[in-house]
């Protein structure tokens, strides 16, 4: 996984799905929510003695943002504890902006509130460790740990087994491998050699008959097609359930899930987050955040626009071509900075000391208070306040050729700030490693988006900024 990487805590849920091993996992998934509404109701009757139907309201909407919860069990406790602070963190800055800007926060006491705050930090780290304590015996009321096996020792397998066997909650036990490769060949290498070979490939359904196995775990090549329909044609007369574990080293999966077109399962290796209603949700957080900025910053960009059209000749805003959703150009505002207007097939990136900056632009640089007027590019659709960073044109065909899967990051609307600008990846990209770098952050993004994580990168953005952290 990259440095990079997004924190758990971020990452946009799995699919719920409950069945006799899956107990503990829905304990997870509703703790959170159910912590957040009971807490909040417990403070409102306490101070107020009654629930008022705001108190409904935001309840609704906090169940709503954090179902299903996120999984702690298996961190570290004091890991558990930043992430369980992190993220209510991040979702009471974007309750607190949502309720700002729609002028709902005045409906509530602010005492009640602060309560409800720390009542609620409390009762969610308390009742973590309280899961963590009876989680031993929630797994045992859901029997015996499942007796799998795994068809196909290879990479994807090995991690599989790995998991498993490294999750302490998992109610799943790898009895071995099977694969038509010789036990010689397989265990040469180290890894492999920690399980037991059981046979080949043909020898499989019968062991699942005769040792009643529960799980099969399919991890063989997509090229394997006629084994893989051989395998599940014997497997009919088993018990045991059946799973295809992708073979996720093929292709880099973004958004991958499972949908129907037509009546006809497909998987989605390769798909944006915003669709559905989670494209109603970025979009109207977008034009309510851009503005509500646009009317806190307004007299400041005007003091701005007056200071560059003083200090150097040229228009005061600077306009320049780059790819927005889907690869489509679109036109980016940015206040000027330099004494050039440079958007042609050849754009040199900014330097530190870069002579064509002027003493004013290298502090709005700095400060990236030249980017103020891309606000209007949100309002406008083309850009969002959060996403990977537009570049210009000439930099993306030149990029496009050099790192693989480069144009993924164009899945989604470019942004003022993103996850790669709040991980050390801003600024100047003078080498291949750099913006390699960068679009691995844009891809993690991509791959794990919420609401949280976008309030999460705003509130970050402002601690960057204020750094002056790599910006030229």
């Amino acid at each position: 996984m990259s440095q990079h990487a997004v924190p758990l805590i971020f990452r946009s849920p799995t699919r719920l799905t409950v069945g006799r091993d899956q107990l503990l996992n829905l304990f997870e998934m509703l703790l959170d929510p159910m912590v957040l509404v009971f807490s909040q109701w417990a403070v409102a009757l306490a101070m107020n003695g009654q629930l008022k139907p705001g108190d409904i309201i935001l309840s609704v909407i906090v169940f709503a943002m954090t179902f299903p919860g996120s999984s702690r069990l298996t961190m570290p406790p004091w890991r558990a504890i930043r992430h369980i602070i992190m993220g209510w963190l991040a979702l009471s800055v974007l309750l607190f902006l949502f309720g700002y800007a729609s002028h709902y926060l005045g409906e509530f006491d602010p005492d009640v509130l602060l309560a409800w705050w720390w009542v609620a930090l409390a009762s969610m780290v308390g009742a973590h460790f309280l899961l963590r304590a009876v989680a031993p015996k929630i797994r045992k009321l859901q029997g015996p740990p499942r007796r799998v096996v795994i068809a196909g020792m290879n990479e994807q397998g090995l991690e599989l087994a790995n998991r498993l066997a490294n999750d302490s909650y998992a109610s799943v036990r790898v009895v071995g491998f099977f694969d038509d490769r010789g036990s010689e060949r397989l265990n040469s290498n180290s890894e492999f050699a920690k399980y037991a070979i059981l046979g080949k490939l043909a020898e499989l359904p019968e062991y699942v008959k005769k040792q009643h196995i529960e799980g099969v775990y399919l991890s063989l090549p997509m090229a394997s097609q006629p084994r893989i329909l051989t395998l599940l044609d014997g497997l009919r007369d088993t018990t045991g359930s059946i799973y295809f574990v992708p073979d996720s080293f093929v292709t880099d999966m973004i958004q991958g899930r499972m949908e129907s077109v037509g009546g006809i399962p497909v998987v989605a290796v390769c798909d944006t987050p915003f669709v559905g209603f989670n494209r109603i949700i970025k979009r109207t957080s977008d034009i309510v955040l851009s503005i509500l900025i646009l009317l806190l910053i307004s007299p400041f960009m005007l003091l701005i626009a007056l200071g560059v059209k003083a200090t150097s000749p040229g228009p005061v805003i600077f306009k320049q071509r780059r790819y927005g959703l889907d690869g489509h150009e679109i036109i980016v505002y940015k206040f000027r900075s330099m004494v050039t207007m440079d958007d042609g097939d050849t754009v040199q990136q900014a330097q530190k000391k870069d002579m064509r900056v002027t003493p004013l632009g290298a502090l709005l640089r700095r400060t990236s208070l030249d980017e103020l007027p891309q606000f209007f590019n949100v309002l406008q659709g083309r850009m969002s306040v959060v996403g990977p960073r537009p570049h210009a044109v000439a930099h993306n065909e030149m990029y496009r050729r050099l790192i693989k899967g480069y144009m993924l990051r164009h899945k989604v609307q470019p942004g003022i700030s993103g996850w790669a600008q709040v991980n050390g990846c801003r600024g100047e990209t003078e080498t291949l490693e750099k913006m390699k770098s960068r679009v691995d952050c844009d891809l993690e993004y991509l791959r794990h988006w919420s609401l949280r994580l976008d309030a999460y990168i705003i509130a970050k953005t402002v601690w960057v900024v204020l750094r002056g952290e790599n910006a030229h």
